[in-house]
């Protein structure tokens, strides 16, 4: 008797693990094939970060993906909603244009297959003006002043301006690479150079060593104007940033997100998003910045919603999202 009920548990056992691979190969058959992770041009973070996970993730789940060279964030948007590609880099403004329909890309479509899925990393907003300026504050800031908001239509270009002009500030606009702009500040041919870009900036370091430079923070009603009118969220210089600092300034910053196809299957991006919240230490590798791609940073995406494949892992980890934040 006792024979026959081990073969029979056998049998069951052998049964429930079959129809177990079974049940994994199916959901596994949907899978894409490959993928694709739109990025922006070479030698910029957003290649860097993207290209390395897209080797990361393809290791991680079995499928064969790479990063591509694209437009940058604007872009990224309108090839993940077209299906063109899987996966793509944004920043939280143009995600923001994106879903309303005003994307400068296809103004008037409302990309509605474009879905979140996990954080990257912050990029913050920052205003420099030599101190011999007077220039200590924005209210400072005289009308008809020229400001530098670096290269055409980059995400300073497109944000900066419009935050300052919410602010109250007159200026005439101005563009070009952050080294031109911080040459013409030192040189007198421009009064601000509004930057959005990583700390500490290069052009602004440059100029600590070879003039005086005030670095203006916003003041607390500022940042609330700001926040209240635009997809970014509170920052923090640190004071060890420049040599100009003596204590933290505040401003603010936008949030870079990876982004997916809505329609890819819920258990191919529950897997991706695994892969990449459970090994930070390997997404720091990749890059730096990976140090702020963490789950606890999913708070800052008040744009997108999620995927409800990524939302599964973050619920399952008990990070909270809201039902109206999953797609």
């Amino acid at each position: 008797m006792r024979k026959h009920m081990s073969k029979t548990f056998t049998l069951l056992a052998s049964s429930a693990l079959l129809v177990a691979a079974s049940s994994a190969q199916a959901d596994r058959s949907e899978w894409p094939e490959n993928f694709t992770v739109g990025t922006a041009s070479q030698g910029g973070t957003f290649f860097v970060y993207g290209s390395g996970w897209a080797n990361f993730i393809a290791d991680e789940v079995g499928v064969s993906g790479g990063g591509e060279v694209t437009g940058g964030p604007t872009q990224n948007l309108a090839l993940v909603h077209t299906g063109d590609m899987a996966f793509g880099l944004t920043t939280m403004g143009p995600a923001s244009d994106a879903v309303n329909g005003e994307s400068l890309l296809a103004p008037g479509m409302k990309m509605d297959n474009v879905c979140a899925m996990f954080p990257m990393y912050e990029t913050p907003f920052s205003i420099a003006a030599l101190s011999s300026s007077g220039i200590e504050s924005i209210a400072d800031i005289p009308a008809g002043a020229r400001i530098g908001f670096g290269p055409a239509a980059s995400t300073s270009d497109t944000y900066f301006p419009a935050i300052l002009e919410t602010l109250g500030v007159d200026f005439e606009r101005r563009n070009g690479g952050w080294s031109d702009l911080g040459g013409q500040l030192q040189d007198g041919l421009l009064d601000v150079v509004a930057f959005a870009a990583g700390i500490p900036i290069p052009a602004v370091s440059q100029l600590e060593v070879q003039t005086d430079v005030n670095i203006i923070e916003f003041t607390e009603e500022e940042l609330a104007t700001v926040l209240e009118n635009y997809p970014v969220a509170e920052f923090m210089i640190p004071a060890n940033t420049y040599t100009t600092l003596e204590e933290d300034a505040r401003a603010v910053s936008m949030w870079n997100f990876a982004i997916a196809g809505c329609d890819l299957p819920e258990d191919f991006i529950y897997e991706v998003t695994k892969a990449t919240m459970g090994n930070n230490e390997r997404m720091r590798s990749i890059h730096r910045s990976a140090e702020t791609t963490i789950p606890e940073n999913i708070v800052h995406n008040t744009v997108l919603p999620f995927h409800p494949g990524a939302a599964r892992w973050y619920k399952e980890n008990g990070y909270e999202i809201a039902d109206d934040m999953i797609n």
